[in-house]
């Protein structure tokens, strides 16, 4: 009875307050581990080969369906055995990504969360992770290792800026995720993993040239996992009180006073342009992109995208 009613205690609001990255995340990825018994990225650490032809009792996920679709015969796909999963997880630290209005969270304390739990995740199938923070350049880079004692150390430096949101540090970061990523793609050497969790909140005029550094990763043979984190009510579809505001830009300091439903019909549909074609730029790439809602739950997210995932194996 006792235990019961401790765990009834360990609400995610009392475990986001007195718990580190590292028990929250071992907290959401036991649990959905517990539940599926394989990990979404199985794959990612090996380099297709060949084909052989299927045979009975081969496990029907290899089967090449594309090969099936023109010639209706079934093949496997073989593959060459590499190290272990390599993982480099960009976060984008800039300004804009402490912002919140309706959400409990800030985009940048929901994408650490994030991080944090999809590094232990790889941690825990022996994969190697690394992080890199980054503004306008890679702030540091932490190459991947898969050492617990290195986990540790991943989880010390997102605690930073979660330390940095809690005292509203003064300090205006600026985005150029299009640089930073065109800089990733050519300084990692081997095929990896490449997670980026951003708002992508910068200058339109950049969006073509950040399209560009995304397909560059993928010429490079890296996988890509993009999240859009945006708080939808606020950001994407202006929802917000019958009075007017003074709009802040937090990465700049610009002001603009404005009447949130005189200009609310052309922000959403430029909004909506905007995420529609980037969701199709990424897809003509093969590009994983997910949106996320961070008025949603932190939970709910991140075991609905790992469930797409696994399907997706």
């Amino acid at each position: 009875m006792a235990n019961r009613e401790q765990d009834q205690l360990l609400t995610s609001t009392l475990l986001n307050q007195i718990a580190p990255l590292e028990m929250k995340a071992r907290q959401i990825v036991e649990g959905f581990i517990s539940g599926l018994h394989k990990s979404p990225f199985y794959g990612f650490s090996v380099e297709f080969a060949e084909h052989r032809p299927y045979n009975p009792g081969d496990e029907i996920r290899h089967i090449d369906w594309k090969v099936y679709a023109k010639s209706e015969r079934y093949y496997i796909k073989q593959y060459e055995e590499e190290t272990n999963l390599r993982c480099h997880i960009l976060l984008d630290v800039s300004s804009s990504m402490l912002f919140k209005y309706y959400a409990d969270w800030s985009k940048l304390r929901y994408a650490i969360h994030m991080a944090a739990a999809l590094s232990y995740m790889l941690h825990r199938q022996r994969d190697a992770v690394g992080l890199i923070p980054f503004d306008t350049k890679p702030i540091t880079t932490i190459p991947p290792k898969s050492s617990y004692t290195h986990l540790r150390y991943i989880y010390s430096q997102m605690e930073k800026y979660l330390e940095d949101e809690k005292n509203k540090s003064p300090e205006q970061r600026r985005t150029a995720s299009a640089d930073v990523i065109h800089e990733i793609a050519e300084r990692i050497g081997r095929r990896s993993l490449v997670i980026i969790l951003s708002d992508l909140f910068e200058n339109t005029a950049e969006n073509e040239e950040l399209a560009s550094a995304l397909k560059h990763l993928k010429h490079k043979k890296h996988e890509v996992i993009m999240f859009h984190l945006l708080e939808k009510r606020s950001e994407r579809e202006l929802d917000l009180p019958d009075r007017r505001f003074v709009f802040q830009d937090l990465e700049t300091g610009s002001e603009i006073d404005v009447l949130p439903r005189q200009v609310k019909k052309d922000y959403k549909a430029k909004m909506d342009q905007y995420v529609k074609d980037f969701r199709h730029m990424c897809g003509n790439a093969h590009i994983d992109f997910q949106e996320i809602d961070t008025e949603s739950s932190f939970e709910h997210s991140l075991i609905a995208y790992l469930n797409k995932r696994r399907r997706m194996m």
